[in-house]
């Protein structure tokens, strides 16, 4: 009987602890407003280290961030990657991630939807909205 029990309760904590170390969520909202480009890397960093996992990155750039959305526009080489932010926004959409432009940024640079790298749309505010609340996925703002 004291085997019984002490099996069943071995197996209840490997169980719950295997549980517990496993991440639920389907991924990433990750949203870049920072026109520091090591900001902006650490963004991407944790995006690909996402990816990589097998998980979701869902990114909305706004305000200066979304200059790395635009074509011609560079960014600075950063170490010790020797990427730039926009190196690895493009390697983050290779690999799968779903890139958008704040609705409010096109309009209050100038510009219109023909200067953005291919792949990346304009957001919508409710499709933002929706996957912000979304508790299957976790969020970050850089």
């Amino acid at each position: 009987m004291k085997k019984g029990l002490l099996v069943l309760l071995s197996s209840l904590l490997l169980t719950t602890a295997s549980i517990a170390n496993e991440n639920s969520a389907k991924g990433l909202n990750v949203i870049i407003t920072s026109e520091d480009a090591q900001t902006q890397m650490m963004g991407m960093v944790l995006s690909m280290m996402t990816l990589k996992q097998n998980k979701e990155v869902n990114m909305t750039l706004c305000s200066k961030a979304g200059d790395l959305a635009v074509k011609g526009i560079e960014s600075p080489i950063l170490k010790p990657q020797d990427k730039s932010p926009k190196m690895m926004l493009q390697a983050l959409m290779k690999q799968g991630a779903k890139v958008k432009v704040c609705p409010l940024y096109l309009p209050n640079v100038s510009k219109d939807e023909s200067v953005l790298l291919e792949g990346i749309t304009v957001a919508k505010p409710d499709e933002v909205a929706s996957s912000l609340l979304n508790k299957d996925y976790q969020n970050l703002s850089y």
